[in-house]
This record gives structure tokens, sequence and C-alpha cells, in this order.
């Protein structure tokens, strides 16, 4: 069984996680959603529209990585 889902984003990742995009390194954070497409705040990466884009550069979703948060 596979982890990812057609659009090749991770199903498995925590839904508070932090994704910055691999291509123009900004970051999308659930907590604060994303105002430029009316992504409400605590919209979880993997809740996303299918054809959601990165705000800045246009990349897919595919192109986000998990951000792993010091400790």
């Amino acid at each position: 069984m596979t982890s990812f889902e057609n659009s090749g984003v991770r199903k498995d990742i925590a839904g508070g996680a932090r994704m910055e995009c691999g291509i123009c390194w900004i970051v999308y954070d659930p907590a604060d959603g994303d105002e430029a497409t009316q992504i409400a705040a605590g919209t979880p990466f993997a809740g996303l529209p299918e054809n959601w884009r990165c705000p800045n550069c246009d990349a897919p979703k595919s192109k986000f990585m998990a951000i792993e948060d010091d400790v």
C-alpha cells in the first residue's frame, strides 16, 4: 500500500506540518492557511484542493517538503 495520492503528495504527513516549496522556499503553515487563494486558517496541507499551487512561484503541491521543526 502506498502513502501517496495521485498528485504525489504524501497522505501520512501530520495535519499541522508546515510545508516548504522546494522551488522558492515559501512556507505553507496550516495555522495561517493561504489568504491569496482563500484557504482558511487551520487547513492541513493534505486538505488543500488538488489544483492548489504555490502562491509565490506556481509550483504544484508535489514540490513541497515537510519542515522538521527543531526541538
